[in-house]
């Protein structure tokens, strides 16, 4: 070990910094959801085909899970603040492109970039996060902060896409963009820290780039088709092939480049595999969870998208006060009993949930369930994060970032396919016990993700967290692995 440099003093400025952050975040995540509301009337106004306005989601989904590690990259080869400013003046201008779009191409393209965008922003964000709280108990409630926000951020979408575009029209979904983005550009040169640069030429890996952007949007989108077209379809089976041989490829590229996109020593760390592999699973429990939920409030209760956003805002709620309590325990207990205790009360929410009933209602049937299961969803949020980014080299928090989110949207996009594939394989007619039937299918899949997320814990996430005291920062904090 060798003894650590003397750390400058705190930035006193690093909670109004957060702030822009977790806007920009809070941003992110409100447009990959609530054009979920909007879609009846951007098809109508715009003359999609019949089933082509969901690229109106897919883009933009696409495009942020494929390009995340390559954005995280840039933070660690050009600067983590320069190249946040870069993409939220990037979303900004693809939002005004949304909303003033004449047709079905130019709202498509414009969400792509949007997604580009995206990618550019979240991991970069998090690498000047990481920068400007120092490891230990206030990077532990950043990200605490951070996690809740983002799952608040998905709810808000519901409470607030529908009113909007009700009352102003869909194009006021991207318009609201406009003042975070223009708060964070006047703001965010002042407040937010430079980031590490890795020393040396700056050489970017353009074969490895697009190798594993190509696999990661392959397989996002075989498993976001497959409860349409089939699990054994060809195109599934044909995509999944496809994504396989890419990451080989993504592989090979990668052990030979002498300026790799992703250095594969980082995959050493047990902490970076376990971390990782669990943030996997959360992702999958979450979104499948939370589509069962929706559908089962919508189709069986009756519940319009505006009550049920008001109604599910629960566990929106526990999530943050969920990752908040989490963000501070872990500097007492570590991460692992954490991820423990968060993952059992997932898995025990979504096992209250399996009680649903097609006669039943609010109180009866949803709210316990879900307060339990939102907070699990802070929790388990919380130390995946910190342990998939534990002991990460300043000037690679870029990728390491990308990489945790590139899994995380992976992720969700498994657990809703899997989920609504098992609860349509499970509907027993088309009446609310039919659909129930399916339903309760659904809620008992993602309780086996949960309970293969509490073994992934228990038996991954096998370096013990010893309780350090790096950096000043308090009398207890999360380690750093070596």
């Amino acid at each position: 070990m060798t003894p650590r440099e003397p750390l400058e003093a705190p930035d006193p400025r690093r909670w109004l910094a957060l702030t822009l952050l977790v806007a920009s975040f809070f941003m992110v995540i409100v447009d990959s959801q609530i054009v979920m509301l909007a879609l009846p009337s951007i098809e109508s106004e715009l003359g999609f085909s019949p089933g082509g306005v969901q690229w109106g989601m897919s883009a933009y989904l696409l495009s942020f899970g494929g390009l995340l590690m390559f954005g995280g990259r840039t933070a660690d080869l050009l600067g983590g603040r320069r190249m946040f400013l870069l993409g939220t003046a990037l979303f900004g201008l693809a939002s005004v492109l949304c909303g003033l779009a004449w047709n079905d191409s130019v709202l498509i393209t414009a969400r792509v970039v949007q997604g580009v965008a995206a990618a550019i922003m979240t991991p970069t964000a998090m690498a000047v996060l990481m920068h400007t709280f120092a490891e230990g108990p206030e990077r532990n409630k950043a990200l605490g902060i951070w996690t809740g926000v983002g799952a608040f951020g998905a709810t808000a979408a519901l409470l607030i896409g529908g009113p909007i575009t009700d009352g102003l029209g869909w194009e006021w979904i991207f318009y609201i963009n406009v003042p975070v983005v223009v708060a964070v550009l006047v703001f965010g040169p002042r407040l937010l820290k430079t980031t590490p640069v890795q020393d040396g030429r700056r050489r970017f890996d353009p074969a490895g780039a697009v190798t594993i952007t190509a696999a990661i949007a392959l397989l996002v989108y075989a498993v976001s088709e497959a409860p349409l077209v089939g699990w054994g379809s060809g195109q599934t089976i044909g995509l999944l092939i496809g994504a396989a041989v890419l990451l080989v490829i993504f592989t090979v590229i990668e052990n030979r480049s002498q300026a790799p996109l992703v250095p594969l020593r980082i995959f050493r760390s047990p902490t970076v595999v376990g971390g990782n592999i669990l943030m996997l699973i959360v992702a999958m429990t979450v979104y499948g969870g939370a589509l069962i939920t929706s559908l089962y409030a919508q189709q069986v209760l009756g519940y319009s998208a505006v009550k049920f956003g008001l109604s599910t805002a629960i566990y929106a709620v526990m999530s943050i006060i969920g990752a908040n309590v989490s963000a501070r325990l872990v500097a007492k207990v570590g991460y692992k009993p954490i991820a423990i205790a968060g993952m059992t009360l997932l898995a025990g929410g979504l096992l209250l949930l399996t009680q649903i009933d097609p006669d039943g209602g609010y109180w009866s049937d949803l709210f316990f369930g879900l307060v339990v299961f939102g907070s699990g969803i802070g929790s388990t949020n919380v130390a995946a994060s910190i342990a998939s980014l534990t002991g990460a080299k300043p000037e690679e928090s870029g990728l390491v970032s990308g990489i945790n989110n590139a899994v995380f949207q992976i992720g969700a996009a498994l657990g809703i396919a899997i989920a609504s594939s098992v609860a349509f394989a499970s509907t027993t007619g088309a009446d609310a016990k039919g659909l129930n039937d399916g339903f309760q299918a659904g809620f008992l899949a993602t309780a086996v993700f949960a309970l293969a997320g509490l073994a992934t814990a228990l038996l991954l996430l096998l370096h013990r967290d010893k309780k350090t005291s790096p950096q000043g920062t308090g009398k207890h904090s999360v380690p750093v692995h070596h």
